[in-house]
Parts: structure tokens; C-alpha cells; sequence
């Protein structure tokens, strides 16, 4: 019983977290200040308190803004939502439970990813903050990793060294697309984005983490071909096939590395 409290309690945070999100991902593309109190999207009128409880709000409210009486966005409460199964996932029995740190880390990269997921998804932008926060939690995260390995080898800086390499080799497909295209196939955020992958993931991973970001990418352009959707083509951005690719191997990255080793390797 008090197990199921505490989830519902990191849920509920997690959702608060993600009303935050919210903010940076409307607010960062469109340069607004995120220090201000929320306002209506339609108006611009400042909401009440009791009208931004994280997804219940949304519902009691009938998908509609008190002020104006507009449709509110389906991703201010799908956002939160995921956000608190997010932190109960993360914090919860699993990998990262042993370390607190390591599961806040863990927490913060992942919030960082969903951002860019929907504000390049929206605004075809990433913000140069959240790649700044991202690439922060990534080295944080590597910090208290080798806290352990520290012990049995002292090897701190060429580890650092080895992340720094494998930065430039997960970045450097993208920039060539970027450098080629000049910029129409991808934006240099997808450059930075691409850069801190190889960092946080480290060549191999984030080499197959790009794999994945094509793949994905392809078969949502091919859909997108066969629906013949001539607006929907112009718009689609990469950032979110990358933060697909990202995640997998950051989560499931080991056993996809086995698996590829026992295909290929005789």
C-alpha cells in the first residue's frame, strides 16, 4: 500500500513536471519568456490556479479554455501523462533504482528528448537550451557512472576523451547532410542534437541509434509518399526520429548490441 502511494506520488510530480514542459515547448521555439505566468493561447488572458491541475484540468474544463471558451491542445494533458509514467517507470523497480542520482539523471535526459520530440515535431526548432540542459544530465550522468569504475581503474579522462570522439563521429553523417543540403535536409540542431547522442551514448550505440533514426524516418516518409500529403511532407522533421533512435539504445541499447554481435559476428 505505501509502495502504491509513493507512485502515485512520483506520478502526480511527474506531471507537474510535464505541465512544465509544456511551457518550454511552446516557449523556447517561439523565444517567450518561460518565467511568466501561463496564459490562454487564444486570448493571451493569464490562467487561474484551479484551471492548471496537470491533466485533470483539462477534462473538468471539457477540453476548453474558461476565458474564451476555445478548444484547448490534446498535448498539454498527453504530455503530462506521459511524463508521470515516465518518472514511475524510471523510478520504480528497475536498472536505475540502485542510484537516486542515477534515476534523476535519467529522468532529466528523457524529459530533455521529449522536448525536442514535440518542439521539432511543432516548430521544426530545437532549442539551443535544451540541448545545452541535455548535454549537461549526459555528462552528469557519465560522472557518476564511472564513480564505480574509478575504483577498479583510474581512467576518468580517457573515458571523457573516448565520449568527446564518439560525439564527433555520430555527428559527422549529419553534418555532411546538413553541409550538402545546406541546411533544407537538416537543421544544425539535428547536428548538436546528433553530437550529444554519440556523447551520451557513445559511438557504437549512437551509431545504431542513427540507424534506427533513419529507418523510422524512412517509413514515416514512406507512409507520408502514400497518403500523399504534400503539407505533411514539407513539415516532417528529423529531431524526433532521433530522439526515437536515442532512447532505444539508451534503454535497450545492450541487448540490441548483442543481438547484432550474434548475427554478424561468426
Amino acid at each position: 500500500m505505501e509502495y502504491l502511494m509513493l507512485l502515485t506520488a512520483v506520478f502526480i510530480f511527474g506531471t507537474a513536471i510535464g505541465s512544465f514542459l509544456n511551457v518550454l515547448i511552446d516557449r523556447l521555439p517561439n523565444n517567450e519568456n518561460i518565467n511568466g505566468r501561463s496564459h490562454c493561447d487564444h486570448c493571451g488572458k493569464k490562467l487561474n490556479w484551479y484551471d492548471m491541475f496537470p491533466v485533470f484540468s483539462y477534462f473538468i474544463l471539457g477540453a476548453k479554455t474558461r476565458c474564451c471558451g476555445k478548444k484547448l491542445s490534446f498535448q498539454y494533458p498527453l504530455i503530462e501523462f506521459i511524463t508521470g509514467c515516465i518518472f514511475v517507470v524510471i523510478f520504480k523497480d528497475g536498472p536505475y533504482i540502485e542510484s537516486l542520482t542515477r534515476s534523476v539523471l535519467i529522468s532529466g535526459i528523457i524529459t530533455c528528448l521529449l522536448v525536442i520530440f514535440v518542439s521539432d515535431l511543432k516548430y521544426q526548432l530545437i532549442s539551443d537550451y535544451i540541448l545545452l540542459a541535455l548535454f549537461v544530465f549526459s555528462f552528469l550522468f557519465h560522472l557518476v557512472q564511472t564513480q564505480n569504475i574509478m575504483s577498479l581503474q583510474n581512467n576518468f579522462i580517457s573515458l571523457f576523451l573516448y565520449f568527446i570522439i564518439s560525439s564527433l563521429i555520430v555527428a559527422f553523417p549529419i553534418w555532411i547532410i546538413y553541409f550538402i543540403s545546406k541546411e533544407r535536409a537538416m537543421g544544425l540542431g539535428d547536428v548538436y542534437l546528433a553530437a550529444i547522442m554519440g556523447f551520451l551514448l557513445g559511438w557504437e550505440k549512437g551509431l545504431i541509434a542513427l540507424y534506427i533514426a533513419f529507418v523510422t524516418g524512412a517509413i514515416v516518409g514512406l507512409i507520408v509518399i502514400l497518403m500523399k500529403n504534400k503539407k505533411l511532407k514539407s513539415k516532417i522533421a528529423f529531431g524526433p526520429f532521433l530522439v526515437i533512435g536515442t532512447i532505444a539504445m539508451l534503454f535497450w541499447g545492450d541487448k540490441i548490441l548483442e543481438i547484432i554481435k550474434k548475427i554478424y559476428v561468426i
